[in-house]
């Protein structure tokens, strides 16, 4: 086999792992040059990556996954060598910026975290390549061979695979909840240690600069969203994460434990848990104030900030001329960025609908919600156009079967095309209306 069909088959089988901005699964808005995708540095810029695995052969058969053991397909592997020489002649054509490394387990965890190290060693050292590099850690791996990972990586991650336990083990029985959670605490704590060294040590060297992350893949279970998003939030507390990351499941394998291969790919329930990561990280919300026991699953009509919003309307309106920060964020309409403008902006005086669009405030949503020197007595609701605001466009865009307020098929508006989007929107007001 020569390295160009190794080139395809690796490329092709890595397109799975989502723990990029961009997947290079062929859907709408995230399509990709076969090996190309792309993610942020540490210091925030947009960078494109050769996203390959070492080898797609895998001693483990994780019921989910394409490159499980008893799959039949073409099987590669490269060498050290091969991977360091193919990463470098991509980055001298300019065509890539750095490298997202991963690998089905060959042999043992060790025996494929040793190629693999060997793999960055060659380039860091032999072609002097200091471009981004994200490694996959594998779970099982000894401590010492993360440690070695870490000083060659940029960034490490260790996916959790799936939300709770019993999923694992059901669908990925040779992993282990330990043997992912270890590492992780490992490499938290040498993050930890590494900074305090490079305080004391200018030429100390680094350890993972980009910190970790995880990947979790969505709708091969029946967890809820509550579990998922639970979950994340843990995992943000307890290992100092930087980013968790959710791949919606592609039916690319039969097992009776799976979805059915025609099912799919549940697109509209990523977005949403990547709308309330969001949420958690920059808008200072709780897992629990997002969804509860009684709602365990996203509204498909609203993204989860609004549905907040109109689940909790005694929280409002909101004086933008004197609410704190923590408040302004959870009105609709308002970002972090928007946010801050108003805290500096209204130092100078009263701020009206004027004054907030050009701050940039979506005034569309926020105008329910907030009292101004124009509406100093606060808006006066109308459910029906405030719905109408808040209403999520791009649930129609996914696909409304994929996450669904109703129990009938029938009473989903959107489905199967058989109504307009217009009737479909109206027919989603009447519903939301209901249910508020």
């Amino acid at each position: 086999m020569d390295l160009m069909e190794k080139l395809t088959i690796l490329t092709d089988g890595a397109k799975f792992d989502a723990a990029c901005t961009s997947s290079g699964v062929d859907r709408a808005g995230k399509t990709s040059s076969a090996g190309i995708c792309h993610s942020f540095s540490a210091d925030g810029r947009c960078i494109s990556l050769l996203k390959i695995l070492m080898s797609n052969i895998c001693v483990y058969n994780c019921k989910y996954c394409i490159n499980r053991s008893e799959s039949d397909m073409p099987r590669a592997a490269l060498t050290p060598d091969e991977l360091a020489e193919l990463t470098i002649q991509f980055y001298r054509r300019n065509y890539i910026e750095g490298l997202f490394l991963s690998s089905g387990v060959i042999i043992s965890p060790d025996h494929t975290m040793e190629l693999m190290i060997e793999s960055l060693a060659i380039l860091r050292h032999r072609h002097n390549f200091w471009g981004y590099i994200h490694a996959k850690t594998i779970p099982g791996a000894s401590p010492e061979l993360v440690h070695q990972l870490g000083l060659l990586a940029d960034r490490l991650s260790v996916n959790i695979e799936l939300p709770s336990e019993k999923s694992l083990k059901m669908l990925a029985p040779e992993k282990t909840k330990n043997a992912i959670l270890a590492p992780m605490q490992q490499i938290k704590n040498e993050l930890a240690e590494n900074t305090q060294a490079l305080t004391r040590y200018k030429n100390a060297p680094k350890f993972a600069a980009a910190g970790q992350a995880t990947q979790m893949i969505i709708g091969a279970t029946d967890d809820t969203d509550r579990q998922i998003i639970t979950l994340a939030s843990a995992l943000y507390a307890k290992y100092d994460l930087k980013r968790v990351f959710y791949s919606a499941y592609i039916p690319a394998v039969e097992d009776s434990l799976l979805p059915a291969p025609m099912t799919p790919p549940p697109l509209l329930r990523e977005h949403r848990l990547y709308q309330a990561d969001f949420l958690m990280r920059k808008y200072e919300f709780t897992s629990d104030e997002i969804l509860s026991e009684s709602a365990p699953n996203f509204n498909p009509y609203l993204d989860p900030k609004c549905n907040w919003a109109v689940g909790n309307m005694h929280f409002f309106p909101v004086d933008v001329n004197a609410a704190p920060l923590r408040d302004l964020l959870r009105v609709p309409g308002i970002g972090p960025t928007s946010a801050n403008r108003i805290v500096i902006a209204r130092r100078e005086g009263k701020l009206g609908f004027d004054e907030l669009k050009r701050i940039g405030v979506v005034l569309k949503r926020a105008r329910y919600f907030i009292i101004t020197k124009d509406a100093p007595a606060g808006p006066r609701l109308d459910k029906g156009a405030a719905l109408r605001a808040l209403l999520d466009p791009k649930a129609f865009a996914f696909g409304m079967e994929q996450l669904s307020l109703f129990d009938s098929p029938d009473a989903l508006p959107g489905v199967a095309a058989a109504k307009s989007i217009g009737s479909a929107v109206e027919e989603s007001i009447l519903c939301l209306q209901k249910r508020l």
